[in-house]
């Protein structure tokens, strides 16, 4: 089955989705704001899945059309082939956003789609009603300058719940913004990685999925492998090339600081429940004693500051003494996301590179220094 689907990811990630995708087999790549749309058999839905570090998930687009009425809506969505992926006793809610556009109620839009869903099963499968107690096909639309997609959700749970930490602590990074910081840092297999301000180790752990090629949700579940639509056996093959494509004997190696114990145990267990226990080593510690113990280092890092855990002046004091800590030398870069508009002031040097990125709801800029 040949299929055009759509990976949603944070604003600012999507060139890289767009090359993992690509790394994927992919056709037909094409990156638009905070979405990348491509085209692909099963085997590549099955691989986007269990091995995309960026996407937050994957979506099989059903139809993409003009719609500023809500009967050109209802028209839209009743003629596509609901009945290819929706069974007569499935459960199929609708969820979506509307955005500069003619049609801006969703509750409107969700009850439009979600009727012209049903009368189009109606006619397929001949009932009046529909029980939906099977599989969960989760419906989601977008209608943005009045252009509707329509799509069904093939991952159920968002990608960056990768099953590896269950808790964490406070304002914790989302797991595919930490591995796309370590992407931008240009992270390898035989660097060294460091995190200063740890947390529960989402940047430690993303960084060594990273370095050592292993796919993140290789032991997690997705909605399509429920379904019963695509063969079990491509899921199958998809997690046996996972595993076949982990780098063996890498010199990777990632240490991660914190002031709290409890972070500290966090960071260990997360460590442990993804498989990557043995890169990683956590202890406790205050950023004024950073002390690397290797000559050469990629720092990343998500410092605490004023929208997350610290007053505005206590974070400013804090970039002051990384600024002094986080030398400009030979074989190091340094990676630090904030929303401080005054973080290189603070810090004390120009970054090299800026990337904008979200945190969550907080814009924020990636602050690169490799020079």
């Amino acid at each position: 089955m040949y299929l055009y689907m759509c990976a949603p990811c944070l604003f600012g990630v999507e060139s890289l989705v767009a090359e993992e995708l690509r790394s994927f087999e992919a056709q037909n790549v094409s990156a638009e704001n905070g979405r990348v749309f491509f085209e692909g058999d099963e085997s590549v839905l099955a691989r986007a899945n269990l091995a995309s570090r960026f996407s937050e998930r994957i979506l099989i687009v059903l139809g993409r059309f003009k719609a500023v009425t809500f009967s050109e809506l209802f028209d839209a969505v009743k003629a596509l082939n609901w009945s290819d992926f929706i069974g007569v006793a499935d459960t199929f809610p609708v969820k979506g956003h509307c955005l500069n556009s003619e049609l801006h109620s969703v509750p409107d839009c969700q009850k439009i789609i979600k009727k012209a869903i049903v009368e189009s099963l109606k006619e397929d499968y001949g009932v009046s009603w529909f029980d939906e107690t099977g599989p969960m096909h989760r419906v989601q639309f977008s209608i943005i300058k009045d252009e509707a997609a329509v799509m069904l959700d093939t991952s159920g749970t968002g990608l960056h719940k990768r099953g590896y930490r269950p808790e964490a602590n406070g304002a914790p990074i989302r797991e595919t913004l930490a591995a796309a910081l370590c992407a931008f840092s240009r992270l390898r297999h035989y660097h060294t990685l460091y995190d200063p301000f740890c947390g529960s180790g989402t940047i430690l752990v993303e960084g060594a999925l990273l370095a050592n090629n292993i796919a993140p949700c290789l032991n997690r579940g997705f909605d399509a492998d429920r379904w019963g639509l695509f063969p079990q056996k491509i899921w199958k093959t998809e997690r046996e090339r996972c595993r076949e494509l982990v780098k063996k004997d890498t010199d990777f190696i990632a240490y991660g600081y914190d002031l709290d114990p409890r972070a500290v145990r966090l960071t260990l267990e997360n460590a442990d429940r993804a498989g990557v226990n043995g890169f990683i080593k956590v202890s406790r510690a205050d950023i004024r004693d950073f002390a690397p113990s290797s000559e050469k280092g990629t720092l990343v890092t998500n410092p605490p500051y004023g929208e997350r855990m610290l007053d505005v002046k206590e974070a400013q004091r804090l970039y002051n003494i990384m600024g002094d800590k986080f030398a400009a030398k030979y074989g190091w870069s340094y990676g630090v996301i904030s929303p401080d508009e005054d973080f290189e002031k603070c810090f004390g040097r120009r970054a090299d590179k800026r990337r904008k990125l979200y945190n969550g709801m907080i814009k924020c800029q990636y602050y690169m220094y490799f020079k």
